[in-house]
């Protein structure tokens, strides 16, 4: 039986960020939003996102889920690592210790970005995905993307529109496209830990 895949409870510092990235990610909307000239309404519209759950984000009211943010991003054409990033810094190095942590409310999982937020198109993010749990996204998120998944440890069972695909470690998987996704990890005890890496841009 493979071994539990753990993750340190977050440090006091890491528990901050938390409401700091939620405070930069609701500035971050909004700066977006206004940039394009967009009322709250139209966003609600391009994203599928309502009216009031935009509102609450902007003014740090809500904690969005990570669907949440993948379609804001969809609609403003920028990946959700984009989204969560500042938009402005452009470090070309970043320390493990600096990577940002993202827990998603829904489910728990954790999302680390590891790459610089140098404006470059690739980006990579390492995801703890806890046992019995699973995050679904719409064929959208992928229509700005391209991305493979490879499994650092545990099991992946990945669903491609119809097809599955049961993944172990060392597995990497390149992504078509334009099709519902859902992660799903079906250990009872174990989680999953896996790096998407992505390019902007189709």
């Amino acid at each position: 039986m493979g071994s539990r895949v753990k993750r340190k409870a977050p440090t006091e510092k890491e528990t901050q960020d938390d409401g700091s990235i939620s405070k930069a990610l609701g500035t971050r909307i909004q700066t977006e939003r206004q940039k394009r000239n967009w009322t709250i309404q139209e966003l609600a519209d391009r994203s599928g996102i309502s009216r009031a759950m935009i509102s609450k984000i902007e003014r740090i009211e809500a904690s969005p889920t990570a669907v949440t943010i993948s379609r804001l991003g969809v609609a403003f054409g920028l990946s959700m690592s984009s989204l969560l990033s500042d938009g402005v810094s452009k470090q070309r190095l970043v320390r493990a210790s600096e990577q940002q942590l993202w827990t998603d409310p829904a489910t728990g999982y954790i999302r680390k970005a590891v790459s610089p937020t140098s404006g470059l198109p690739l980006q990579l993010v390492e995801v703890c995905l806890p046992a019995r749990k699973k995050i679904g996204f719409p064929s959208l998120s992928y229509e700005i993307l391209h991305q493979q998944i490879w499994v650092l440890e545990g099991a992946l069972t990945f669903h491609e529109g119809e097809e599955i695909h049961h993944l172990s470690t060392g597995d990497c998987l390149q992504l078509v496209g334009g099709k519902d996704c859902i992660f799903e990890n079906r250990s009872r005890s174990t989680g999953c830990r896996y790096v998407v890496a992505l390019i902007v841009g189709r």
